[in-house]
């Protein structure tokens, strides 16, 4: 979501004039900040700490500060961080295009905020599609941040999806920061799979993925939508964080262990050749080393392709950090996270190795020291051998090679447009 919205703000900045630097002693520096965890939320205010050091030798430089650091109220903000010139809360790119508009001598910057697209944007972009969050998980500080779920209207999210696609893009990742409940607030009332169907059919767009999904909004909808839609993939990022139920209700997640199994074993009996990702919380506060052994059973039983693990950090703010504090040791987190790498290298491994001797589609997205790479329908990274290829196409290739996260693929044949929508029905 922070990548999304830089480009987003960068592409206003550049409507306005401006060119891009990597230098922080810039006229301009903006910061977008995130602070899911502590360690995030401590780097930004360290960075702030350099900015005010090099803004008394430039009093002219004008510095800003976006994203999750920034809730509805900046008093305390302003009061600690004098230096900054702008705040600016999620998405509120306004804040920071209005004033720095005027002091570059462009009052009328009208038509500049409507299109904060991307003039060059990557072959494969993300599209925020809602905004916020209404679950209130005991652990998380952003709802408190970036506020009550809002939804763009289906027709603004196809607009926008095609500019991209006129402007070379050829996979979307929808996002929110619970993309499933998607329209909910909108009226009438609509879902993700109603978007899907609609962006589905967008000419010259060959993928469509989506993240981060909660698993009491994955509904039977979205999920036998992933299943019928030949341009969406069969990749579902669905979090446990935690595998005792005792644990989840402490986390305030509204679900229990048997209940996600549930939702998994429906979403391989919907859709078959399906990849699954998930996020784990290690070291909740009470979390005992029988309730962390529950979470290791649900990684074991489920074999997700993979797990994006996280040590729980306190955060200020949230109902966990008031009323429960951080009682696992630091050691015996590290000592679980560790654990549950082995574990999850072991079945990623074994998993990535059944892809030898297999065909994939791959979308060639990036260029590397290693080479070219894309990603396949499944979301796994496959390096590319030497072949006539570039960023941008569409290639079929057979896996030679399987590692622990990702694959090497050698070019079989460029895929048309016009045959990777037969392949995909296939």
């Amino acid at each position: 979501m922070n990548v999304s919205d830089s480009e987003r703000l960068s592409s206003g900045l550049k409507a306005l004039g401006l060119e891009k630097s990597e230098d922080i002693s810039s006229d301009l520096v903006v910061l977008n900040t995130c602070v899911v965890r502590q360690s995030a939320e401590d780097t930004a205010t360290g960075l702030l700490g350099k900015l005010k050091y090099i803004k008394k030798k430039n009093p002219s430089m004008v510095i800003c500060v976006m994203g999750c650091m920034v809730g509805p109220k900046t008093i305390e903000l302003e009061k600690r961080f004098p230096q900054v010139d702008v705040w600016a809360a999620p998405q509120k790119f306004d804040k920071i295009l209005d004033p720095v508009s005027k002091l570059i001598g462009k009052v009328d910057q009208e038509g500049c905020l409507p299109e904060l697209l991307p003039l060059h944007p990557k072959i494969a972009s993300f599209v925020p599609i809602i905004h916020g969050c209404n679950k209130f998980c005991s652990f998380c500080i952003i709802p408190y941040r970036r506020g009550r779920e809002i939804s763009k209207t289906i027709d603004e999210v196809v607009l926008e999806v095609k500019k991209l696609v006129s402007r070379g893009v050829k996979e979307v990742t929808l996002l929110g920061q619970n993309v499933d409940s998607y329209g909910h607030d909108l009226d009438p009332r609509s879902d993700l799979a109603d978007l899907l169907y609609n962006v589905d059919k967008i000419e010259d767009l060959l993928r469509v993925r989506f993240l981060t999904s909660h698993p009491n909004d994955m509904s039977s909808k979205i999920i036998r939508a992933i299943r019928d839609l030949p341009k969406v993939c069969e990749t579902i990022n669905l979090p446990f964080q935690a595998g005792d139920n005792n644990v989840l209700e402490n986390m305030r997640r509204g679900y229990t262990r048997e209940l996600y199994l549930d939702k998994v074993q429906e979403i391989r009996e919907t859709i078959p050749n399906v990849s699954v990702t998930t996020d784990l919380i290690i070291g909740f506060p009470g979390e005992t080393q029988e309730q962390f052994e529950q979470s290791k059973d649900i990684v074991e039983k489920v074999r997700f392709d993979k797990v994006h693990a996280s040590i729980y950090s306190d955060r200020p703010g949230t109902i966990a950090s008031r009323k429960m504090g951080d009682t696992v040791s630091k050691e015996e987190k590290k000592s679980r996270m560790a654990e549950i790498v082995s574990l999850q290298k072991r079945i990623s491994l074994e998993l990535n190795t059944e892809y030898k001797g297999t065909k994939q589609n791959v979308l060639v997205e990036n260029s590397t020291d290693q080479g070219l790479s894309g990603r396949s329908r499944l979301d796994k990274l496959v390096y590319l051998k030497e072949f006539d290829i570039q960023i941008g196409d569409f290639v079929e290739v057979e896996i030679v090679d399987s590692r622990t996260w990702s694959l090497t693929g050698e070019v079989v044949k460029k895929i048309s447009n016009e045959y990777s929508e037969q392949l995909i029905e296939h």
